[in-house]
């Protein structure tokens, strides 16, 4: 049986505007110039520059045309869900555009620098060596195999296999392995080493065989995992020597580039170029921010294009191609305010969140120290300005601010807090900080063990547990104890 029912529902919708509103928001400086720079090329009715206001836009610009508005279509938002649209699932891209872009969300990306390749660097080097066409097949094969670091990681069998296969070439393991002396010939020295152990084999029996590196050379070659262990004792006795002599021996070894890769500089790897959004100064024992002018561009509507409207609306034949004309002009002059308006409120945003974002950690950014830093989560400022959590977060990730200590994420001014002895909540940046503190004071010669951190951090006046502690250590990137030893 049918029944019909009235149910009355409250859903939010966010409109494509709002969306793109959201997205810029997101955008820092660089993405949000190219972004700019889009909507410059695809919306003829904006300009950028000065220009005198339009005091006669918003008359030719309102909808009491009838002639022309019955024929102009309108954005329907009713079934706009919220959740479509922030979720991680693959969304149509009619269903993330507004009637006037094109798809917004392609990703861009930084051209590849110009120049020689690693890889053809390496083969040029091939060159200066007497090769037969077997050798050279299987030489071009290894140096196309080595991977950013410098390292070729694969097993001499999978190499067979993979040169039969795919380049027709039958050969054996012996004389891959005669051409794999060759490719450990080619500068970087390093190169085409398959582990950390022969790639730094590699770069020692280059030097000059002096005593330290001799030693160096027998240390890498003969008790790799010992050295790695750091059982410098059993070093001194293997090879008897005194201490001084090992010491000037690591020294050798620490020296060497473990990733010879990377050390070339025509490997054509995209630059990340950082630009603060913000900036903080103390300017009389008082902070001032300043947001980077590049996010505050000189916008306007187009005079040509409001004149072409008014010329429309003045003509007395009102034809289909003036009406489809008339739609275009609108929706263009509609989208440049809107984007104009958007802009503007993206301003505002940022400004207001990172001046929140400041004023809470007034102490750290008069002082610079990081235990000053103040226990502080998103909602701590969403609830200050009055703005979502998903707002703060948009201008928390991904944006940068110059301070007098250096360009830093605003992301890492957030952390959890804790209770100290005394019952007062700490951040966890604060305890990160004076652990690493204790760390780099510690004797290098007895290490301080996890339980012995936790002690110090106790007498200290924060009580937290050994495991806790590890998790900050290796949040800190800081091995364990035997790892930190040094003689």
């Amino acid at each position: 049986m049918l029944k019909q029912n009235l149910q009355f529902k409250l859903s939010q919708k966010l409109s494509p505007q709002q969306i793109q509103l959201m997205k810029l928001i997101q955008l820092p400086t660089q993405a949000f110039e190219q972004r700019l720079k889009q909507e410059l090329e695809e919306n003829p009715a904006l300009e950028s520059g000065k220009d005198e206001p339009l005091s006669e836009f918003d008359d030719n610009f309102d909808n009491s045309d009838d002639d022309y508005n019955n024929d102009a279509e309108s954005i329907n938002t009713d079934d706009i869900n919220v959740d479509d649209y922030l979720s991680d699932d693959d969304i149509p891209d009619y269903r993330t555009q507004a009637n006037n872009y094109s798809g917004d969300d392609e990703e861009k990306t930084m051209p590849y620098a110009a120049g020689t390749s690693f890889t053809q660097h390496l083969i040029n080097q091939l060159n200066t060596f007497r090769l037969t066409d077997e050798e050279r097949d299987i030489a071009e094969f290894l140096v196309g195999s080595v991977d950013e670091s410098g390292y070729i990681r694969r097993s001499t069998p999978d190499i067979m296999d993979d040169l039969a296969f795919t380049q027709n070439v039958y050969t054996d393991e012996d004389t891959i392995n005669k051409v794999f002396h060759i490719v450990h010939q080619l500068d970087p020295a390093g190169v085409g080493a398959r582990d950390l152990q022969e790639c730094l084999s590699i770069q020692l029996h280059r030097k000059e065989k002096v005593a330290d590196i001799a030693l160096a050379t027998q240390i890498i070659d003969d008790a790799f995992d010992q050295f790695t262990k750091k059982h410098y004792e059993k070093l001194m006795q293997k090879f008897d020597v005194s201490e001084e002599q090992l010491k000037d021996a690591i020294e050798e070894i620490e020296r060497l580039n473990p990733k010879p890769g990377g050390s070339y500089s025509g490997n054509n790897r995209i630059v990340e170029h950082v630009v603060p959004d913000f900036a903080i100064k103390i300017v009389d024992g008082e902070l001032e921010l300043t947001l980077n002018g590049r996010n505050a561009p000189e916008l306007h509507v187009s005079r040509e294009y409001n004149n072409m409207l008014q010329g429309y609306k003045e003509s007395k034949d009102k034809s289909k191609s003036q009406k489809d004309a008339v739609v275009f002009i609108k929706q263009k002059l509609d989208a440049a305010k809107w984007f104009i308006e958007a802009i503007k409120q993206r301003q505002q945003t940022l400004f207001v969140t990172m001046s929140a974002i400041m004023h809470y950690q007034k102490e750290y950014f008069l002082t610079g120290d990081e235990r000053k830093l103040k226990p502080m989560i998103l909602k701590d400022i969403a609830d200050e300005i009055n703005m979502d959590v998903s707002t703060v977060s948009r201008v928390a990730n991904s944006k940068y601010v110059d301070t007098p200590y250096g360009t830093k994420l605003i992301k890492e001014f957030f952390s959890e807090s804790m209770k100290n002895d005394q019952g007062e909540d700490v951040s966890t940046r604060e305890i990160k900080k004076i652990l690493e503190t204790v760390i780099e004071e510690e004797d290098k010669r007895k290490p301080l063990t996890d339980e012995n951190l936790a002690s110090i951090l106790k007498d200290k006046g924060y009580p937290i547990a050994r495991r806790t502690v590890a998790k900050y250590r290796e949040q800190l990137d800081l091995p364990v104890a035997r790892l930190r030893k040094k003689i």
